[in-house]
């Protein structure tokens, strides 16, 4: 079995069920990701494996610390031997240590898995805060007020996207950037 054919697989058994919504928006943040295939080169396969593995940390049997990327990356690493890179890449999606910095869970997260490669980090980063939850494409501005408005200004993840709003914008126009690039007759990452 492939790596993205295992992700699809593990990610439907994840959330497909207990979260119906996860599992759409998960589906269209790796739809996404196929379409950077002309920037991703060999990492193509990769990104699409940790997109649409990116939120099985919500899945209630495997939520531990509540904290959804450090859930999902010491599931994917301890209990399915998962890609190195893919387990990175989903413990740091969508700025996560700024979030793991709101729930004081940063050192954690920082000693237990190293970062990815920047220019990955920002096209998953693009991926996630360019789909809605029902798996559809928005804008991040968008993105970011949706997320806003479900969990409250004040709540942990309100205080952390909002921080995290300059980093997500600056990802996004790195990957759009890419992306002309490509179009225009660049070469892969």
């Amino acid at each position: 079995m492939g790596l993205t054919e295992w992700a699809y697989s593990l990610s439907e058994a994840m959330l497909s069920e207990p979260l119906p919504r996860r599992w759409a928006h998960s589906l269209g943040v790796a739809k996404h990701a196929r379409s950077l295939s002309p920037i991703l080169g060999d990492d193509a396969e990769l990104l699409e494996a940790a997109a649409v593995l990116h939120d099985v940390g919500y899945t209630p049997t495997i939520a531990a610390t509540g904290f959804h990327p450090l859930d999902g990356a010491r599931f994917l690493r301890d209990q399915e031997g998962a890609d190195e890179r893919v387990v990175r890449l989903v413990a740091h999606h969508s700025c996560a240590l700024l979030e793991a910095e709101e729930r004081g869970l940063r050192q954690e997260l920082e000693c237990e898995f190293e970062l990815e490669r920047p220019d990955l980090v920002d096209a998953l980063l693009y991926c996630d805060m360019t789909t809605t939850p029902d798996g559809t494409r928005t804008t991040p501005t968008e993105r970011l007020d949706e997320i806003v408005q479900r969990y409250g200004p004040d709540t942990i993840v309100g205080r952390f996207i909002q921080r995290a709003a300059p980093e997500i914008h600056a990802a996004a126009g790195r990957v759009e950037k890419r992306l002309a690039e490509a179009s225009a007759g660049g070469q892969p990452m």
